[in-house]
């Protein structure tokens, strides 16, 4: 039987000496910029789209041209076994039975894997193949590097991203890796390479001794080097993130301790440096570790970093977060380059950020409301990648989007196009397209539609659904916070509207539940078996735990409110006080 209850009625304040008071949120500059509710609006299901991606792109029997998207590569590179490839963009010459059976790139393959398993796809017996050991093969032995790169071969790994050697090509495939561990913890060899990964990181680290002032870090001869890359002073955060993750499978200190010296080499940047992908990780383990380890890392200055993005002349200039309109589009929350001909918006880097902020508002709920309303402009402009979700004006393909079934997308989303100057699109804004046909000579048009970009779709199909109030989502904060074994089920809600609403909150255990407000202090719900109605006031958000039926709350000796040992509200007697 539905339940409708109001937040007043169920009002019940947990036992404390303490006055309760809500948690005062802190607001990001960048994101005020951004509207409450962005136009036009329309949230697509990103579960369904992430499903449909791996049905589609993982079949190994569709014929026709440019398919199958994926092969087997039987070269045995670093094990005894063969691996599979994906191609990076549709038609990609360099890939396949167009070019090389070895060409293919880690975070393409390991993307793809971390969003299936995201959404629930078993990729270790899929098809009668366990892709999850397969990607094993990323791990470059023979070269004496001993961590995963972006490719098996060594000697194409050692081109980097084909602009030289990168750092951040280096490190995110084990940030990838690591969090996939997870996902399926118990595939074969899998535990044995991620401690030699924590090994090596941990001793670049010590040797880095916080200069990470380097274009890529080579771990065979363990020394930062320079080249034509600008330097990746937040690689520091992947670093941490890794250290983080492998201290908690396998609680050496050393490991902490490691996480600890990267974040102090990321904080002590002074200003942003901004590169890719890694930053906003260092955003997650400054959280987490001031949570759970008694640090102080300045979160804010993180969060202005990665959102303001770099300025620095001799860093990626304009790297940071899109908060604009263009045409008649708001694409508000895109991460790319703000700069490179007035603005060009990639996908798989919005699909990145939000792997680690979601999560992060657990550790530090002050930023709820602003991560809440990013996410609510983030996921809605993420649809204008894909070419049945972009009107034919406004794209480079439309007469070949057949071939994407709308689950392969552009690779960015250009605020004007000022590279292939195509006649029709002139002046028309936003346009959608993609830089694979500026790769190599003779790339066909629909290398612009991107796998690499789409395979990380399963991040926002696990943690963004909607609710029965349009505008208003339901964000899973423990969807990717990866390596927590202390949390409740913890979802965030953000109200964009100008008036309050009432949203339903659907029960999805197998038992009855209670709903804690944990930016409030107090329950919205008791022994809910369904659904369970909520207010929300206007332009404000909400971060619901799910806990057992009857779990009595308590302040542990740390401060945290916590219930079997789980914690509910970090900090909570600094917060209720």
């Amino acid at each position: 039987m539905k339940q409708l209850i109001t937040i007043i009625s169920l009002l019940t304040v947990v036992a404390c000496a303490h006055k309760n008071e809500r948690i005062q949120q802190v607001k990001i500059n960048r994101i005020n910029q951004m509207p409450d509710w962005p136009q036009p609006y329309k949230m697509t299901d990103w579960r369904e789209k992430a499903l449909n991606f791996d049905h589609y792109v993982f079949d190994r029997t569709l014929s026709g041209e440019y398919m199958p998207f994926i092969w087997i590569d039987s070269a045995q590179r670093n094990f005894k076994q063969a691996t599979f490839g994906m191609n990076t963009v549709i038609g990609d010459v360099r890939q396949g039975s167009s070019g090389s059976t070895e060409f293919h790139e880690a975070i393409c393959s390991m993307g793809s894997l971390l969003g299936a398993g995201l959404v629930g796809i078993d990729k270790t017996n899929q098809n009668g193949l366990n892709y999850v050991k397969m990607i094993q093969n990323y791990f470059n032995s023979s070269n004496g590097w001993n961590i995963m790169m972006n490719n098996t071969h060594p000697a194409i790994a050692q081109l980097g991203g084909g602009y030289g050697r990168d750092w951040w090509y280096d490190v995110f495939p084990n940030v990838l890796f690591y969090s996939i561990c997870d996902l399926y913890p118990t595939v074969a060899n899998a535990d044995s390479l991620q401690r030699i990964i924590a090994e090596k990181f941990y001793k670049a680290d010590s040797i880095l001794n916080g200069n990470y002032d380097y274009s890529y870090f080579d771990y065979a001869q363990m020394k930062g080097m320079r080249n034509n890359i600008p330097f990746q002073q937040d690689a520091s955060a992947g670093h941490a993130y890794v250290l983080l993750s492998a201290y908690e499978k396998y609680k050496d200190p050393r490991y902490l301790k490691g996480a600890k010296s990267a974040m102090n080499a990321f904080v002590n940047q002074k200003e942003s440096r901004f590169y890719e992908v890694l930053m906003p990780f260092g955003a997650l383990v400054a959280a987490r570790l001031n949570a759970e380890h008694g640090t102080h890392y300045d979160l804010h200055q993180i969060l202005d970093w990665t959102f303001e993005g770099c300025k620095a002349a001799d860093g990626r200039t304009g790297w940071g977060v899109i908060a604009e309109r263009w045409g008649n589009f708001d694409v508000h929350g895109l991460q790319g380059s703000i700069t490179d001909g007035g603005g060009y918006a990639f996908l798989m880097n919005s699909f990145d950020m939000a792997w680690p902020l979601v999560p992060m508002v657990r550790y530090d709920s002050r930023y709820a409301e602003a991560i809440g309303k990013w996410m609510l402009n983030v996921t809605n402009a993420a649809r204008l990648f894909y070419p049945y979700e972009i009107d034919d004006e406004h794209q480079w393909l439309p007469h070949r989007k057949d071939i994407t079934k709308n689950v392969i997308a552009y690779e960015g989303l250009r605020k004007l196009d000022h590279v292939y100057k195509k006649a029709s699109l002139n002046n028309v804004s936003p346009v959608a397209l993609g830089d694979g046909p500026q790769w190599v000579k003779g790339q066909p048009e629909t290398s612009m539609f991107s796998l690499y970009s789409s395979a990380q779709v399963g991040i926002f199909g696990a943690i963004v659904e909607k609710t029965n109030v349009d505008g208003i989502l339901r964000l899973n904060c423990t969807a990717t916070d990866f390596y927590q074994r202390k949390s409740f089920p913890t979802y965030l809600y953000y109200n964009p509207h100008d008036t309050p609403r009432s949203v339903c909150f659907g029960n999805t255990q197998d038992s009855k539940v209670d709903i804690y407000d944990a930016l409030n202090f107090r329950y919205i719900g008791k022994n809910v078996s369904d659904e369970v109605f909520f207010n929300i006031e206007r332009k404000s958000a909400l971060l619901l735990v799910v806990l057992p039926a009857g779990s009595s709350l308590k302040v542990d000796e740390d401060g945290n409110l916590v219930s079997e040992n789980k914690i509910v509200v970090y900090n909570y007697r600094k917060k209720s006080v």
